[in-house]
């Protein structure tokens, strides 16, 4: 098979739903490991905080402090990895990415940390500098003192994914990062109702993984098996009611003012569901399969979430 192309195909033997350059997949050896960068929090802290105002930047600093503070995650020579949705080539009105805002304000709290660096990068569906651009985050990230990578101007290492989606190449900065901090943006899509955090991960790899869509709510679970991140900060500053996931224009969005950052990231994607008036029952299948999978509990509030208002 040609290098780079994709056949749609039945069972695999191992579940699998396609083939996509299967010597690529199959074929060779991973070359890195991505470690589990979760650290132990106290239980003494909050285990979830949803803070809600009108600007973006003061609710997740609202979050963090009151989840004891990056300082508490990050140490001085780390190298932390933000990864926010840069998917589409959309303003920040249209809800499509996460808001500048947020990732300017995630990149300036670990900075207070005092890392070696902090790196923003994700890998759009199209092209990437537009997205980097329309969305603000590239601008707003670099303003705030973060090195941003464009996926074309980055290195990449053979990762294996899961036993079933094979070895993929991925982005260098999510190999080398000593703590990840997963930055979604939460809101609706054609396959899954509504998400956030899990589906996020879909970035840390090339374009060719449209083929995960054949069987998408695996392929987000087993993501999310892959990426422990040191901390997850959710934002529903404007929330993307239909059109999803690239987004129906400024009136299909409407104001969140809300940003959640938990400990559990499938508390995030359960959050998620309820600003769309989901009860646990009507949450996208992944969700569940997750919870199935020992990833967390879709009954968010019973990890007593802190709400902070008026942050």
């Amino acid at each position: 098979m040609a290098g780079g192309s994709v056949v749609a195909a039945g069972g695999l033997g191992v579940g699998g739903t396609w083939i996509y350059n299967r010597r690529q997949r199959f074929g060779r050896d991973a070359t890195a490991v991505i470690p589990d960068h979760r650290v132990e929090v106290s239980s003494a802290l909050p285990r979830m905080v949803i803070a809600k105002g009108p600007d973006p930047a003061t609710n997740v600093r609202a979050c963090v402090q009151r989840i004891g503070g990056m300082e508490r995650l990050i140490d001085r020579d780390d190298v932390v990895l933000v990864k926010p949705n840069i998917g589409w080539r959309r303003p920040p009105e249209h809800a499509a990415n996460t808001h500048p805002d947020v990732v300017a304000e995630v990149v300036r709290l670990c900075l207070e940390a005092g890392p070696k660096r902090v790196v923003v990068t994700d890998c759009p569906v199209r092209r990437s500098a537009p997205a980097f651009e329309w969305s603000g985050i590239g601008e707003a990230a670099a303003a705030a003192g973060a090195e941003v990578v464009i996926p074309e101007d980055s290195t990449y290492q053979a990762v294996l994914i899961s036993r079933r989606i094979g070895v993929w190449d991925v982005l260098a900065p999510f190999v080398d990062a000593t703590k990840i901090i997963n930055v979604p943006v939460v809101k609706t899509h054609s396959e899954m109702s509504s998400i956030a955090g899990m589906k996020n991960w879909f970035g840390i790899t090339t374009k060719a993984r449209m083929v995960w869509h054949n069987d998408l709510d695996r392929s987000i679970v087993e993501l999310a098996q892959l990426m422990r991140p040191t901390l997850t900060v959710a934002d529903a500053s404007r929330v993307m009611m239909r059109g999803g996931p690239a987004g129906g224009g400024i009136g299909a969005a409407k104001q969140g003012g809300a940003v959640a950052a938990p400990h559990h990231p499938l508390a995030v994607d359960a959050w998620a569901g309820s600003i769309f008036g989901f009860g646990p029952d009507e949450l996208p299948p992944y969700i569940h399969l997750a919870e199935a999978q020992g990833l967390g509990t879709v009954d968010f509030r019973s990890l007593q979430p802190v709400e902070i208002t008026g942050a």
